[in-house]
């Protein structure tokens, strides 16, 4: 884990991107706070943890101790967005909403003033490999102007989800500021060279 984390490090990756799992949220168990916890030890990177767990009021504060510098949680699985929010910003670390791909951007228009990112999810969540849903383009293209609406400056606009070579200059043209790729990168022989590529098409 830690090698992989550095080919990216090295190749110039600015965060990484952490995907957490509980099985009943989306129908996949990855990981929790210890590993978390470890890839802390590996890297001084900005975590930025996904969390696609039921109940996520609950599991802020493991993920703040594990070393989380930004957490993001599914509006569909949040019976307060504020509560979660407000949680998570007490910690003085970044707070982010993310959206299924069936989910509109509407949703998430109330508290859009109080997040650090907002996540387009170009997949269904839970497993990696799935092909990227246009659909998440308009969506881009919509939160960015919320955004620009708003003088929203400390807002970062996040899509995760089948992002590859033919795919992320589009992407990024569309409005996405962070733009997160896994199977793209570690599938790939040379994976820091894959990351170059893809940051190059993204004009970053």
């Amino acid at each position: 884990m830690c090698d992989q984390i550095k080919l990216v490090e090295q190749a110039g990756a600015e965060l990484i991107h952490v995907d957490v799992m509980d099985g009943h949220f989306v129908p996949n168990i990855s990981i929790g706070p210890p590993v978390v916890r470890s890839i802390r030890k590996c890297t001084d990177l900005f975590l930025d943890v996904h969390l696609m767990i039921e109940h996520p009021l609950d599991y802020v504060e493991a993920f703040v101790k594990a070393g989380a510098n930004n957490i993001t949680f599914h509006i569909e699985a949040a019976d307060a967005a504020g509560a979660v929010i407000d949680k998570i910003k007490s910690h003085s670390i970044g707070a982010g909403i993310s959206i299924k791909p069936d989910t509109p951007v509407a949703v998430i228009e109330e508290y859009i003033n109080r997040l650090d990112m907002l996540l387009i999810m170009s997949v269904e969540p839970g497993f990696g490999g799935q092909s990227f849903m246009r659909g998440a383009l308009d969506k881009l293209t919509r939160a960015q102007q919320l955004k620009q609406s708003g003088q929203l400056t400390g807002l970062n606009i996040e899509v995760d989800g089948g992002v590859d070579v033919d795919n992320i200059k589009e992407i990024s043209r569309a409005g996405a500021e962070v733009i997160v790729a896994g199977s793209e990168i570690f599938g790939a022989p040379d994976p820091a060279q894959r990351f170059k590529e893809l940051q190059n098409l993204a004009n970053f």
